[in-house]
């Protein structure tokens, strides 16, 4: 892994993916949050292995958004229902914009030390209980 990330990277860089949180076991996500689940893992290790080549990788756990993949999965809009009677800030399933400023704020130099984590854009909502 690393040998390809100096390659693509040789003065360093940033690698930024999504996922929808796959810490807990979502209604209808069903395989999708198995392979979320290892996407977050593969995260850790890409970090562990590119650190050293000043490469940081790290995710952006979106809140739902109304999407092509969205469409895909049965029972979505219960999930924008609840979302957005339940985050703290909000949340406008039509709205990608926050989650775009967080993708671009980790590709700059703002998160220069930040790697192996996940950046949760979803309004709060992971942080409330049932």
């Amino acid at each position: 892994m690393a040998d390809i990330g100096r390659a693509l990277m040789p003065v360093g860089g940033s690698i930024v993916g999504l996922t929808f949180d796959a810490t807990v076991a979502w209604p209808a996500y069903n395989w999708m949050g198995v392979a979320k689940a290892g996407l977050e893992s593969l995260n850790r290790y890409l970090a562990r292995e590119l650190g050293a080549y000043n490469i940081r990788c790290n995710l952006v756990a979106a809140g739902p958004l109304r999407t092509m993949a969205a469409k895909s999965i049965p029972g979505f809009s219960a999930f924008e229902e609840e979302w957005i009677k339940r985050a703290p800030l909000g949340w406008d399933t039509g709205d990608s914009s926050g989650v775009a400023k967080t993708a671009m704020a980790l590709f700059t130099d703002l998160f220069s030390h930040t790697t192996g984590s996940i950046i949760h854009v979803d309004g709060g909502y992971h942080a409330i209980g049932a």
